[in-house]
């Protein structure tokens, strides 16, 4: 319901005059860019990176960049499906009322939120993640696959044969952005009034029941907005992948630089592709947060 003694919204000069200002430095700034640098700029040998016509085929398909931003949607929803798990069960033990479980996701909180992302790609990539996927027969699974599940697979997590090296991917991001959403959790729980608490409790319920029943269900409705934040953080992050060959976005215009030396299109492309998605989810989660607040 709308607050009646809130004065509504309305553009002013001063916004006017500010939005003026940038836009007119922004203009320059790129004026500048182009005349200034004494470079020759060439879109053209941008667009079949995002596009190309499949002669064989007869049909378009996605280019180099293309394909990377669908890896990347594909690395940061399951990175955060996966984050989303382990950083419930940390929050949730960082609020037990036993001494150890505090300790445990007090300490993988700690070791994840103080120690450079890049490092731990490195350390998880090459000391654990082959381990690991040794262990449980990725390898083997993957060349075991028939035809149709290989398909199927593939559209869920790209190519097979880099399978493991997604998989590794994955756990790391998710085990990064795990100790945040770990916070958010925590933080959650904690907001929900005592008196909440004491209820459940004169209801006769055990703490566990309370939890699923009474408290988390509130929490919950207070977390979404910052865990859907959190994802916007995950697309960002994906890109710091790229240096384990992931083929994301980031990778792509690597390679595709090296190729064509066309720097500044390159990542002007890649900035703008970045900001188109992230901007959309930022969307989404304010609708989300307004619709929250009108059931609140």
């Amino acid at each position: 319901m709308k607050d009646k003694g809130s004065p509504a919204r309305r553009i002013t000069l001063l916004d006017i005059a500010l939005l003026t200002a940038i836009a007119a430095g922004t203009a320059y700034m790129a004026y500048r860019a182009a005349t200034g640098l004494n470079y020759h700029w060439r879109w053209d040998a941008v667009w079949h990176y995002l596009f190309r016509f499949d002669e064989t085929a007869g049909t378009w398909r996605p280019g180099l960049l293309a394909e990377g931003l669908i890896t990347t949607l594909r690395l940061s929803l399951w990175a955060g499906v996966l984050g989303t798990v382990i950083g419930t069960a940390a929050g949730l033990m960082r609020v037990s009322p036993r001494l150890l479980s505090r300790q445990l996701a007090a300490t993988y909180v700690g070791l994840i939120r103080n120690t450079p992302p890049l490092v731990l790609i490195f350390v998880f990539y090459f000391f654990i993640g082959d381990q690991i996927m040794h262990w449980l027969g990725v390898d083997h699974f993957t060349r075991s696959l028939s035809d149709e599940t290989r398909a199927g697979m593939s559209w869920l997590f790209g190519r097979m044969d880099r399978f493991p090296q997604f998989l590794s991917a994955v756990i790391t991001l998710a085990l990064i952005e795990g100790a945040y959403i770990a916070e958010i959790v925590r933080a959650g729980i904690q907001s929900v009034e005592r008196g909440q608490w004491e209820a459940a409790t004169a209801l006769g319920m055990g703490r566990a029941r309370a939890m699923r029943h009474i408290v988390l269900p509130q929490a919950m409705q207070r977390m979404l907005p910052a865990l859907a934040g959190q994802f916007i953080s995950i697309i960002k992050d994906s890109a710091i992948v790229s240096v384990i060959s992931i083929e994301e976005l980031t990778f792509q215009a690597q390679q595709i630089m090296t190729t064509t030396y066309r720097s500044f299109e390159i990542w002007t492309t890649v900035l703008v592709m970045y900001f188109v998605l992230t901007f959309a989810c930022s969307l989404a989660v304010r609708r989300l947060e307004v619709a929250l607040a009108g059931r609140g």
